[in-house]
């Protein structure tokens, strides 16, 4: 028992079957711990919060634990399950959360940790679908989770900018802003998901650091759109305070980017990356080591039918460190050869 235990210390692996634990090498532990929340039935992020946890651990010496939204009989990660997301207590001692949920809807045991954390003012990365995090419609705890979007990150769910799985998006430095530490090694970033619509972000309150450029096609070497679809070009990634009623303030860093096929991207990797370092308070490096732990073949985004993930059967131990997750083949497989291996 003490072998496996310090086994599971050493390598970083599954600690529960409802979550994953990575500890960072001791000659790299900053004694930073970062939640990562994934829960989205459209863009596989459990898929990429393992392996954004992953490189976050091993090359940067965060704790990360990654919750999934896990089917309670079967014990398999199912995203269209909307309303169970154990773990997130793991949020009582954590410096950092990243969420990239899609309107869950949990029950009031697994909100209250979010809530907490959201009212001790600590800083969250949030990114595609975490504009529309939750659809909670109860109020509970007294705050407006239908709302969390607008009131946190600066947006609800809004719309697609552009055609959805036809044209991508392309990330543009703000000038004004190329200096900021979050953008360090950051040159350019190509999004196979298309940018999402802004409207309510308050740009006067906001650091704007990405403009998205819609392109004409998912191709990486495709160029902006002529025309008013990019004059003006939406926000793609930005910081801003938010607080709670009854909270102290705090920050958040936003991108609308984020399927797991975006992050073959190591400029968007390096973004995020960058804001945490950023957001708990350590230098931001010069170019921040983003290389893969392990091989990563993410699944092409969309909306596969209740029987998807009952029969794709991915389990918590399916990402744990040395293992990489059965993906589904990327059906448009477009710019591979600029994405694969980086």
């Amino acid at each position: 028992m003490v072998a496996l235990a310090a086994t599971a210390s050493l390598a970083g692996v599954c600690r529960a079957k409802d979550r994953l634990v990575f500890d960072p090498p001791a000659d790299k532990a900053n004694g930073k711990h970062i939640v990562l929340i994934s829960g989205d039935e459209e863009y596989r992020t459990e898929e990429s919060c393992p392996m954004l946890a992953k490189i976050l651990s091993r090359h940067h010496g965060f704790q990360c634990t990654v919750l999934f939204a896990i089917d309670p009989q079967s014990g398999v990660i199912d995203p269209n399950n909307n309303k169970n997301i154990p773990g997130t207590e793991a949020l009582a001692d954590a410096d950092l959360m990243i969420l990239s949920t899609r309107w869950r809807i949990l029950p009031g045991e697994q909100l209250q940790p979010i809530l907490d954390f959201l009212n001790a003012g600590k800083p969250l990365v949030a990114y595609r679908t975490a504009t529309h995090a939750f659809r909670n419609d109860d109020h509970y705890g007294g705050y407006d989770w239908r709302n969390f979007g607008v009131n946190v990150i600066g947006e609800n769910w809004l719309s697609h900018h552009g055609k959805h799985k036809v044209q991508g998006g392309r990330g543009v430095i703000v000038q004004a802003n190329a200096d900021h530490p979050v953008l360090r090694g950051v040159r350019d970033i190509f999004t196979t998901s298309d940018i999402y619509g802004i409207k309510n972000l308050n740009e006067d309150e906001a650091t704007v650091l990405l403009r998205g450029a819609v392109t004409e096609t998912l191709d990486p070497a495709s160029l902006p759109v002529a025309g008013e679809l990019n004059d003006p070009m939406m926000p793609l990634a930005w910081l801003k305070s938010y607080q709670t009623e009854q909270g102290k303030p705090g920050k958040c860093f936003a991108t609308t980017a984020g399927a797991a096929v975006d992050f073959r991207s190591r400029d968007l990797r390096r973004l995020i990356v960058n804001a945490c370092y950023h957001l708990t308070g350590t230098k931001v490096p010069a170019e921040a080591n983003v290389a893969f732990v392990d091989p990563y073949r993410p699944s092409f985004y969309g909306f596969l039918g209740e029987d998807y993930y009952p029969n794709r059967k991915l389990r918590v131990e399916d990402f744990e460190l040395g293992k990489s997750a059965r993906t589904l083949p990327d059906p448009i497989r477009v710019g591979r050869e600029l994405f694969e291996g980086n």
